[in-house]
């Protein structure tokens, strides 16, 4: 029978990220966060990870997982050379890309469910970040429990993009490309335990990946409000806009704010707008910025420190989430601790994240030019409102949302987790395999 640990016991928990790029898109930025909350709490945490790797705090080891790096920065889609294929995984990676198919959650649950089979007998749990993949599926016939974060389908991504595709070739790669959305819905329905981030995510996923609703929870992501917080001394820039960009895609409205800011310069030519993210080569971007002639006036910022990010929201007038879909929005949280006034559409769980219209944000609808010009000009024009705002804002994330409350949260998910599998373990009269017994134990 299983041993489960003390109500004050610490856990043992072997973390999942197929990719966690450090300071720009929510895997690596969860990642990096709740994993220091849990170490904090005095709980000991490994992570395994592909590239780009996420940074950790000290305490937090990294186990590093490498894949065939086909997404890198510098060489993006390249095909590997047949000498790199060395195991399964590796030729899974290939054949699911050569196929159109993203494949990065499939092989890299394979190399996690491999690693674990010879290191498992060290952690009392697994918690596996969006990658939903096979692997999983045989970590926990290996004797662990298996706990997933779905911070949204990604089978709302895969519908944005279908319908902003530009023609039906672009709609047939699209299709090709989400196909692991399958695989991911699969093994999300037998999963026995599942933490979402938002109300809107939990009824995307009931609906998209048809999980039981009692194996689903809610467990909102957070911010570190004294790092997150208005700095003194540090001057707003007149009529300089701050944006997030994690990626190059439809669902995070960028083509829109590149626009609205096209719009505004016609009236307003000092507006600037820095973007925290890097500019990819052959991306959309390019020619939209080339098309709107904003070459001189949009910045990219990237691979920047936490704390220089929070100096960028003291130095923006006004912050902007273009979306036209979250299921949380990391940025906007952010941005409000940083008590900088935020315009957001109301694009999937942004307005049960970002309050009232006119109190604690302002907001638009989503895929809208016109009305992200109006949102930001409500900024320009009432500065001191828009100040109010920004402090109510603040006030909303500190009563709301810590990492220390997200970690909390997590850990009560983990241990009846470790209930349930005792309780099953009882059940079926099986003793639990000797190593997977509470660490504390051995």
């Amino acid at each position: 029978m299983r041993t489960l640990p003390g109500p004050g016991d610490p856990l043992s928990i072997a973390y999942l990220t197929y990719r966690g790029k450090p300071h720009v898109g929510g895997q690596g930025v969860y990642t990096r966060h709740l994993t220091k909350a849990l170490a904090d709490l005095g709980h000991h945490v490994e992570v395994l990870s592909g590239q780009p790797y996420p940074t950790l705090d000290e305490r937090v080891p990294l186990i590093k997982l490498p894949s065939l790096d086909i997404y890198n920065d510098h060489f993006p889609m390249r095909m590997p050379g047949l000498w790199e294929l060395k195991d399964f995984a590796d030729w899974a990676e290939v054949t699911s890309f050569s196929a159109g198919t993203f494949p990065e959650p499939l092989a890299f649950s394979i190399r996690a469910a491999r690693w674990l089979a010879q290191h498992g007998d060290r952690f009392d749990l697994v918690h596996d970040n969006q990658s939903l993949g096979y692997g999983l599926l045989a970590i926990e016939r290996q004797g662990l429990p298996v706990l997933g974060t779905i911070h949204h389908p990604i089978t709302v991504d895969r519908r944005v993009e279908m319908e902003h595709a530009e023609d039906w070739k672009a709609r047939w790669g699209k299709r090709r490309w989400y196909r692991f959305t399958r695989m991911q819905t699969r093994v999300a329905k037998r999963l026995k335990r599942i933490i979402t981030v938002s109300e809107n995510s939990a009824t995307d996923i009931l609906a998209d990946h048809d999980v039981s609703p009692d194996r689903l929870h809610i467990v909102p992501v957070g911010v570190d409000p004294n790092l997150f917080r208005p700095l003194t001394g540090v001057e707003r820039v007149p009529r300089r806009i701050i944006s997030t960009a994690s990626a190059d895609v439809p669902m995070k409205g960028q083509r829109f704010l590149l626009e609205a800011v096209a719009k505004l310069r016609a009236e307003r030519p000092d507006v600037t707008l820095t973007i925290i993210g890097s500019l990819k080569d052959g991306s959309r971007t390019h020619s939209t910025l080339d098309r709107l002639g904003l070459r001189d006036c949009v910045t990219f910022v990237s691979g920047v420190s936490d704390e220089r990010i929070v100096e960028l929201y003291s130095e923006a007038s006004v912050a902007v989430v273009p979306s036209l879909y979250e299921g949380f929005s990391l940025p906007a949280i952010e941005a409000m601790a940083a008590a900088c006034p935020l315009v957001a559409t109301t694009g999937g769980a942004l307005p049960e994240v970002t309050g009232v219209d006119g109190d604690t944000c302002y907001q638009v609808p989503p895929g809208d030019a016109d009305a992200l010009v109006a949102g930001i000009n409500r900024v320009f024009d009432h500065p001191a409102e828009a100040t109010a705002v920004g402090e109510r804002g603040r006030n909303r994330v500190v009563e709301n949302w810590s990492w220390k409350r997200t970690a909390e949260r997590t850990v009560t998910h983990y241990r009846a987790l470790l209930a349930d599998a005792a309780a099953a373990d009882t059940s079926t009269n099986r003793t639990a395999p000797i190593g997977k017994r509470h660490h504390a134990d051995r």
